[in-house]
């Protein structure tokens, strides 16, 4: 690691400019703050010996993150040596915020984390997206921004940055939506619709919600730090997020992860995207559901609550109901054989499940597994595990909430310095 200090050793005309310095800098405040997130609370001795910057650096380092109020330092700590104790130095960070939002075929959800990813606030509307069509959607999601905002502006904290999940290919550099087919959009310029609508004083973006959900697995969830992941998404539509190597897998032009799109499924059934034979055919919501029950039953229904639904699908299995419990296997099966070819295809040490498959995935587990060892080639399924979510439907919002607040991590200056006549609302540089 480089300490952020000025050397005399340097030969003549290799002398570091100001402007290096403050890179620098920049990037050893962003160390810190990254090891007490990922490492939790530690003195600045100890802080010093695992990332290799020098005790005054490290001291410097912590002084300034206390000033732009996003360390404190706690209790005394002696570390079972001689000498004068440390201070214990925490993440703080109360007045930072993260905003992630998602966008569905029937709902729109707002969750905002600071910085120690504590919850601020969280809220979920139903909305018929695809009815409402483009532009009433989007002032429907400006509006549970700007409350989101207000609620946290109230508790003294400030957005770092707007992250919206969208289900469908997403050009993630110029916000614009490609093709949703679920919701209906196509080539829709979202990201220039949303700053229209928005004063929020932060970076806004736009990406894929499965991209999103397998952030936050990684970043939150049960399996999180695995640095090898695939996350398989259920709801309406089918979709994946891969990480490789601790990183999230994009793709040339960021368009990975459309799993539910791979030829796996029925033939003779026509996929939300216009094809047929797609994969969420025969394991998306909509295929269980039509399997488990009719057309007229209240499953069906997408004014009720999509999480009230899938507990009446699960009452109907634990009581043994043979229609329910078939189509449950059938969907399993499938998942398994998709699942399988992802498998091979990454060799992950763990396949998250989330959405809709976590909450019923006690009834899926099984069949899946019996078709993973007849498809995956490697032994032992290739060394990968089958977890189901912790995160539940939160995980696109989440994954959007940790997104928005890597820029406060790899760069602590966006946020201002404490002054004496700072406003209580500081904006972060769009």
């Amino acid at each position: 690691m480089t300490d952020d200090v000025d050397r005399d050793d340097r030969p003549p005309g290799r002398r570091q400019t100001p402007a290096d310095q403050a890179t620098v800098r920049r990037s050893n405040l962003g160390l810190v703050l990254r090891h007490l997130r990922d490492h939790g609370p530690r003195s600045r001795a100890r802080i010093a010996q695992e990332t290799g910057l020098n005790k005054a650096t490290v001291s410097s380092l912590v002084a300034e993150l206390t000033d732009r109020g996003l360390v404190s330092a706690g209790e005394l700590h002696r570390g079972g040596t001689a000498g004068r104790p440390g201070l214990i130095v925490h993440l703080d960070g109360a007045t930072v915020c993260g905003v992630g939002v998602e966008l569905n075929v029937d709902y729109a959800a707002v969750l905002v984390l600071d910085l120690t990813g504590t919850v601020l606030h969280e809220e979920r509307e139903p909305l018929d997206v695809p009815v409402l069509g483009f532009e009433r959607t989007l002032d429907e999601v400006a509006r549970l921004v700007a409350v989101a905002i207000e609620a946290v502006g109230a508790q003294g904290a400030s957005p770092a940055g707007v992250t919206l999940a969208v289900p469908g290919l997403v050009n993630s550099g110029a916000g614009i939506v490609s093709v949703a087919p679920n919701i209906g959009w196509h080539d829709e310029p979202v990201l220039a619709g949303l700053k229209q609508r928005l004063d929020v004083g932060c970076p806004v973006r736009v990406e894929n919600d499965a991209n999103l959900s397998a952030l936050a697995e990684w970043a939150m969830g049960s399996e999180a730090r695995t640095p090898d992941l695939v996350y398989l998404t259920g709801e309406v539509g089918v979709g994946g997020g891969v990480i490789v190597a601790g990183r999230l897998l994009r793709g040339a032009d960021g368009l990975s992860g459309e799993v539910g799109h791979i030829a796996l499924g029925d033939p003779e059934q026509v996929c939300g995207c216009g094809r047929r034979g797609c994969w969420e055919t025969v394991v998306g919501l909509a295929a269980l559901l039509r399997a488990a029950a009719d057309p007229d039953d209240p499953v069906h229904d997408p004014e009720r609550d999509l999480e009230a639904r899938l507990a009446e699908v699960a009452r109907r299995a634990e009581a043994g109901d043979e229609r329910t419990l078939a189509a449950l296997s059938a969907v399993g099966t499938a998942l398994g054989s998709g699942a399988a070819v992802l498998i091979n295809l990454f060799n992950p040490r763990v396949v998250v499940l989330g959405g809709y498959f976590a909450v019923l995935g006690r009834f899926l587990l099984e069949p899946l597994t019996a078709e993973l060892n007849a498809r995956v080639f490697g032994p032992g399924l290739a060394g990968a595990r089958v977890v189901l979510s912790t995160l539940g439907f939160t995980a696109a919002v989440r994954g959007g909430a940790h997104l928005a607040l890597e820029a406060v991590f790899d760069d602590p200056t966006l946020v201002p310095l404490a002054t004496p006549d700072s406003p209580t609302r500081t904006e972060i540089p769009s």
